[in-house]
């Protein structure tokens, strides 16, 4: 059975089944792919950044995926469009993987940009309720043709050691569609971001944190942290 991504507005926790889905192949992806990301991040001499996207793009290029042959576009390190199956069903899938390299000091957080999000971002800031409205779709329309938006986050957390960075452990986390904001956001204080780096004063463009642990409060699940060669991996359930 091929399912209408909106029919999921109905079916929400087979909403979450795909989502969870969708992790457990970005954590594979990766995993397989530790030894290697630990090497360049120690040998390589470009901006960390740059180091992140690049492992999160060769990583999933490796695994592959039944893809469709339609064009995304967006601010994000690696997206396709794709089927996703399941035993039950299949849904074409918009899959959106971006990723960052940060020192283990700001581990705790991700910081996203509001075009990365079909969520609303609900939050106080500076003791101000504010509702600003992702500009991801939930469902994203290409030539009459729908698919499930789908959004990960890949965190690389390194340290410096003789002027070599050292890869720590990466935390790949899946963020909520829209259609589960009531489940994770539904008013500023029942929340899972926190205040983002940017300036307002400076024209900066909203920016937001995803706090990994409010987001493990909410469905354990959602955070998974891979842990460098040789220490196993465990599913956080």
């Amino acid at each position: 059975m091929h399912i209408n991504p909106q029919d999921l507005q109905n079916n929400l926790d087979r909403l979450e089944d795909i989502e969870k889905a969708s992790l457990r192949l970005v954590v594979q992806a990766i995993y397989d792919y530790r030894r290697e990301a630990a090497i360049i991040f120690s040998a390589e001499g470009d901006q960390v950044s740059d180091i992140g996207e690049d492992i999160t793009r060769e990583a999933l290029d490796r695994l592959s995926m039944p893809r469709i042959y339609q064009r995304l576009f967006g601010k994000v390190d690696y997206k396709r469009a794709c089927y996703l199956f399941h035993p039950d069903f299949s849904v074409k899938q918009a899959l959106f993987v971006d990723s960052k390299a940060e020192h283990v000091s700001g581990e705790a957080t991700a910081t996203l940009q509001i075009t990365q999000l079909s969520m609303t971002v609900r939050q106080i800031r500076t003791g101000v309720a504010v509702a600003i409205p992702g500009r991801l779709p939930t469902i994203l329309t290409l030539n009459n043709e729908q698919f499930l938006t789908t959004t990960m986050f890949v965190k690389y957390a390194y340290n410096n050691q003789a002027d070599m960075n050292i890869l720590e452990h990466i935390t790949i986390a899946a963020v909520p569609n829209g259609m589960l904001q009531d489940r994770y956001n539904p008013n500023e204080l029942d929340t899972i971001w926190r205040a983002g780096r940017n300036a307002p004063s400076l024209g900066e463009e909203f920016r937001v944190r995803l706090s990994f642990k409010l987001l493990e409060r909410k469905a354990r699940w959602r955070v998974q942290r891979i842990p460098m060669d040789p220490h196993p991996f465990v599913w956080n359930e």
